[in-house]
């Protein structure tokens, strides 16, 4: 990103929009890249409070009248020598009339000069009149040359003691996806916590950086104890995960290997499909994101959806590997094709840009998303190129059932002996491992209610009691089979689903 920067600077761009929360960084970017110019270039900071301030100058050391953005762009007009001149946080303004006028003729009249102007926001808000004019960048997050340095400066400072290699690499991977400010900061606070820093203090950097991702408020740092063996059957699938649960190591690509983009789950809701997305994370070794692409959407100001998308995008790549998971992605995206009378197409704009991620992305961040109605998805999901595979998950077969009986009645008693697995997976015909459990669950409340232990005679009369899903959504579970069985691989063992597909 500094190198693309500078060659934009050198070449004269008039109206460059960085997007970043960083701006003392970036800033120093600016610096150095002004510096290295020829001829060098000083460098000038505008802000709402304080107005046009020469960068390195106290901020009392201002240019006269120069705090309204109309009067500071005027100001940047009229100079003479060469110069890059960086307005902070000017998107509340840059709809203005006046202010959308002045900086089209500022920037109309550098031609020749070497003069810039930087548009520095943690934002992106670009009027049309303006689009033709200015190159949008993103100040990508400190990889892990720049954490080094952060890390080098906190142990000179606090005078501890020498790092292995390898214990410096675990704390730089740890701080990964966080700002310089951010990772000065944990590492300050695992240095109080245990009065050191050391690769013991690697899960302090990590419970601090998965609440800064929490606190942006659409990515959820997921944490998961089951293992994926807590989910019955689905074998295919596990397999699938299991051969590639090292794809993401160096040895994988020293093999030739290519990095999976990710995956897409179909099926019957409670059939595990969400319990697969969570398990893995803990089979792969990597950090489980997930997307709430509810949050996304953000009506309060225009280009801010589209904004909140692109950070959460980058955040994920910045701590890759790692998996994104999204749930229920047919209702996330089902509304995209007909929002533009709606919501002045941003379902189409958050759509487009999300699929184009998914398309030229080549950092190792692996999508897995789960969908339960296929007719909402948009045909471009679908196509390959999105997704590596496509998996279809049934209803549970009688012995997949029995082994979901096993997982939850294990859960709750150590010795399931005096239960007859196999009479329950018949009487628990067409439903799903969610309903099995839910009626373990009723079977336990009703027995605990009379004070004594739950039996098999309680489970078959919550079975009895419950009509699942499959039999008041017959027509859905039915749609949704017809399309999987061309379409779909089967995530359970490729013969038994297919004699269900076709039964």
């Amino acid at each position: 990103m500094k190198e693309e920067l500078n060659i934009l600077v050198q070449a004269q761009y008039p109206l460059i929009y960085l997007v970043t929360s960083e701006e003392e960084r970036a800033e120093q970017a600016i610096s150095t890249i002004a510096q290295s110019s020829k001829p060098q270039r000083r460098v000038y900071v505008w802000t709402v409070t304080h107005g046009i301030v020469e960068y390195g100058q106290p901020r009392n050391v201002t240019q006269h009248n120069t705090v309204s953005p109309e009067a500071a762009i005027e100001w940047i007009s009229r100079q003479k020598e060469p110069g890059i001149f960086i307005l902070k946080d000017l998107h509340p303004f840059i709809d203005a009339p006046a202010t959308n006028r002045s900086l089209r003729d500022a920037i109309a009249s550098f031609k020749g000069m070497q003069k810039n102007i930087i548009l520095m926001s943690p934002m992106q808000q670009v009027p049309i009149e303006l689009e033709k004019e200015v190159v949008v960048i993103d100040f990508s997050l400190p990889d892990m040359g720049d954490l080094n340095k952060v890390l080098t400066n906190h142990i000179e400072i606090y005078r501890g003691r020498r790092l292995t290699t390898e214990a410096r690499e675990k704390l730089l991977r740890a701080a990964l996806g966080l700002t310089k400010d951010e990772a000065e900061k944990v590492y300050r606070k695992a240095q109080v916590t245990t009065g050191r820093l050391t690769e013991d203090e690697v899960d302090i950097v990590l419970s601090e950086k998965k609440q800064l991702i929490r606190r942006n408020g659409i990515l959820e740092y997921i944490e998961e104890d089951e293992t994926i063996e807590a989910v019955g059957g689905l074998e295919e699938l596990k397999k699938w995960l299991k051969q590639r649960s090292n794809a993401f190591t160096e040895r994988a690509r020293e093999y030739g290997l290519p990095q999976p983009k990710g995956m897409l789950i179909l099926g019957v809701p409670g059939c595990g499909k969400s319990m697969i997305a969570k398990t893995t994370s803990r089979l792969w070794g990597l950090p489980l994101l997930r997307l709430d692409m509810g949050r996304v959407y953000d009506g309060s100001m225009v280009g801010r959806s589209e904004a909140n998308l692109r950070n959460a995008l980058k955040t994920a790549e910045s701590i890759s590997p790692a998996i994104l998971f999204i749930d229920e992605l047919d209702k996330s995206f089902s509304g995209s094709g007909g929002s533009g009378d709606s919501d002045g197409g941003t379902s189409n704009r958050i759509f487009g840009s999300f699929l184009t991620w998914m398309q030229e992305k080549k950092s190792p961040v692996f999508v897995m998303a789960t969908a339960n109605r296929v007719e909402r998805l948009p045909g471009e999901f679908l196509r390959k190129g999105r997704f590596d595979e496509i998996f279809f998950v049934d209803l549970p077969t009688p012995e997949e059932r029995q082994d979901i009986f096993t997982i939850h009645l294990s859960k709750r008693r150590g010795e399931i002996t005096r239960f007859d697995l196999e009479q329950l997976a018949k009487m628990s015909d067409g439903f799903s491992g969610a309903e099995i459990e839910q009626a373990i669950v009723a079977a336990m409340y009703e027995a605990f209610a009379q004070e004594r232990e739950f039996t098999q005679l309680d489970i078959i009369a919550a079975l009895k009691a419950t009509l699942p899903l499959s039999r008041t959504m017959q027509e859905q579970v039915t749609a949704l089979r017809d399309w999987a069985r061309q379409r779909a691989r089967p995530a359970a063992s490729s013969v038994a689903e297919y004699q269900r597909m076709e039964f």
